[in-house]
C-alpha cells in the first residue's frame, strides 16, 4: 500500500510538466483575430468612394524585355523596323542574348535594356528608357517616326514582357512570380504566393525595391488599411522582393529550447503511462 501510495504522489509530480507543456502548446495556437485580419476597418474608412492618387506604372528598369510593335496601314514601311534579324542591347551581366526576335505578323520586336537602361532601336540607334513608362517610349517613337518622315501614320505600342516579383518566408507558395500587365498590387503578389500562413506576421511585411541604383525598403502593416494602400510598395515594380515574417510563436517553436522541452514533455508523459500501468498491475 506504501508503494502504491508513493507511485501515486510521483504520478502527480510528473503530470505536472505534461500540463504545463499543454498549456503552452494552447497558447501558442491561440492566434487573436485582431492580430490576422488584414485591413482592418477598410468597411468604414472607404465606406465613401475615395481617389486614387497613386500612379502604377511601371517605369522601365535595365534587364527588363521590351516589346514594341509598330503599325501602319502600308506593311513595306514598318518592314525596316520588323526585321527578325535586329540586335537589341545585352543585358547588365551579358550573360542574355541580345538578338531581337520578330513576329512579322504582329509587327512585334522584342528588346532587352542594357544596364544603362538604354536600347538599341532600328534607324534611331541608341534610345534611353531611363525615368519613362511604357507609353512615354511609345509616344517619344511615335513622334519620332512621324516627324522624321518615316511612317506618317505610325502607331507605336510598348510592354514590359518580364515583370518579376519574389515573395519569400511564411506564406503558402514562396518564389518568384512572373507578371505580364503593369499593374500588380502587393496584395495581389501575396494571393499569388498562396496567401501568408496563420503564422505570418501582419504587422510587419517587408518589401525591398532596387530604384535609381539604390536598394530602398518599406514595412507595411497589412492590418492597418491606410498604410497599406498609402504605401509607394502598394503598386510593385520589377524585382521587388517582398519577405513575410514568422511570429513569435513560431520562432520558439523552431528554437533548440523548445524542441528539447517537446522532448521532455514526450519522456515525462511515457513515463507517466508507465507508472500508470505499473499502479494498475498492482492493485490486482
Amino acid at each position: 500500500m506504501i508503494f502504491v501510495n508513493k507511485m501515486r504522489k510521483s504520478i502527480k509530480l510528473l503530470t505536472l510538466p505534461v500540463l504545463i507543456a499543454a498549456v503552452l502548446g494552447s497558447f501558442s495556437s491561440c492566434i487573436s483575430t485582431k492580430k490576422i485580419v488584414y485591413m482592418q476597418g477598410a468597411d468604414t474608412l472607404y465606406a465613401v468612394p475615395q481617389q486614387i492618387t497613386q500612379a502604377f506604372e511601371l517605369e522601365i528598369q535595365p534587364d527588363d524585355e521590351l516589346a514594341i510593335s509598330v503599325a501602319s496601314k502600308n506593311s513595306k514601311l514598318i518592314a525596316p523596323f520588323n526585321n527578325n534579324t535586329l540586335i537589341g542591347s545585352g543585358g547588365g551581366d551579358g550573360s542574355r542574348s541580345s538578338v531581337s526576335t520578330t513576329n512579322t505578323s504582329s509587327g512585334v520586336s522584342y528588346f532587352l535594356v542594357d544596364k544603362n537602361n538604354c536600347i538599341e532601336f532600328p534607324i534611331f540607334g541608341t534610345i534611353s528608357t531611363k525615368g519613362k513608362t511604357c507609353k512615354q517610349l511609345a509616344k517619344e517613337l511615335q513622334d519620332r517616326f512621324i516627324s522624321e518622315g518615316h511612317i506618317h501614320d505610325a502607331v507605336v505600342n510598348v510592354k514590359v514582357m518580364s515583370f518579376k516579383v519574389t515573395v519569400l518566408g511564411d506564406v503558402a507558395h514562396p518564389g518568384t512570380q512572373t507578371f505580364t500587365g503593369e499593374r500588380l498590387t502587393l496584395l495581389e503578389a501575396l494571393g499569388r504566393a498562396g496567401d501568408m500562413n496563420s503564422s505570418g506576421r501582419r504587422s510587419d511585411v517587408l518589401v525591398i525595391r532596387e530604384e535609381n541604383g539604390k536598394r530602398i525598403t518599406y514595412n507595411i502593416d497589412l492590418r492597418n488599411t491606410e498604410q497599406v494602400f498609402q504605401s509607394p510598395a502598394y503598386y510593385m515594380q520589377q524585382n521587388d522582393v517582398i519577405y513575410v515574417q514568422p511570429n513569435k510563436s513560431v520562432r520558439v517553436k523552431g528554437s533548440t529550447g523548445y524542441t528539447l522541452f517537446q522532448i521532455g514533455a514526450t519522456a515525462v508523459s511515457m513515463l507517466v503511462s508507465v507508472v500508470s500501468l505499473v499502479i494498475a498491475i498492482t492493485r490486482n
